[in-house]
């Protein structure tokens, strides 16, 4: 990611987009000048993107994800789809700048309701698969899948897995419940993008960046997958299904 972000700015463009916390962190050590506007950033002002939401400061801003505090909701909500769980596996990838205060979150929630909260590092496939296989091992566990390049990459083979141990699993992506896992809650990330190009579009007009301020997510969504909680032999709570945004039959 460093050589990719320096060989961007290298060519001196009057606007960059980007998104995920690793590729900001990367063009933030090659340009100070370039107008970098972002999606997908958890806390983008406590990982040091920039200094406030509303006076961003620095060549950075766009539209931050959520707080860490998120985590916690994901533990509230998987606990509530499956009430028998002691044990909780976080799935993380060890270098992301945001990952590690997320499990914290979700941990410090966890021992709140009485549930064990541990963290699972994956690199690779191989590594996820040997993950979940021990979380399996272990009876009455789920799954919470923070958002990382490693999560993402390997998103269908988690889902797989998740299904194939009939493991309860809360993802951070609507795309994932849709694709097969139990429940999602977040952002529209789509939206985030359109908002983001709308930024851009100023920034070519000529508008400054310190004008535009960094926006934090209005709306979070929960996708709930039926026909999966039912290969689990799960009963959603009928106050959920009421409120989810989107119910997979």
């Amino acid at each position: 990611m460093r050589t990719y972000a320096a060989n961007l700015a290298a060519t001196a463009p009057d606007v960059i987009f980007a998104a995920t916390p690793q590729v900001l962190a990367a063009l933030k050590h090659e340009t100070n000048s370039i107008p970098v506007v972002f999606v997908n950033v958890t806390d983008p002002v406590g990982v040091g993107l920039v200094q406030s939401l509303n006076h961003p400061g620095g060549n950075m801003t766009g539209f931050g994800a959520y707080e860490f505090s998120i985590a916690g909701k994901w533990v509230e909500l998987l606990k509530e789809v499956a009430p028998s769980l002691v044990r909780i596996a976080v799935i993380t990838m060890p270098q992301h700048v945001t990952n590690a205060k997320l499990f914290q979150s979700a941990q410090g929630v966890g021992a709140s309701m009485k549930i064990e909260v541990v963290e699972v590092s994956a690199r690779s496939s191989a590594e996820i698969e040997n993950a979940i296989g021990a979380v399996a091992a272990k009876p009455d566990s789920g799954l919470l899948v923070l958002p990382s390049p490693v999560t993402t990459d390997h998103h269908e083979l988690i889902v797989q897995l998740a299904a194939r141990y009939k493991l309860p699993a809360i993802y951070p992506y609507r795309d994932l419940a849709q694709g097969g896992g139990l429940i999602s809650y977040g952002p529209n990330l789509s939206d985030d993008y359109r908002s983001a190009a709308s930024y851009v579009d100023r920034i070519l007009r000529g508008e400054r960046l310190t004008n535009l301020p960094v926006q934090a997510p209005t709306k979070f969504e929960i996708v709930l997958n039926l026909k999966t909680a039912k290969a689990l032999g799960l009963t959603l709570p009928q106050s959920l299904l009421a409120t989810a945004d989107e119910v997979i039959e």
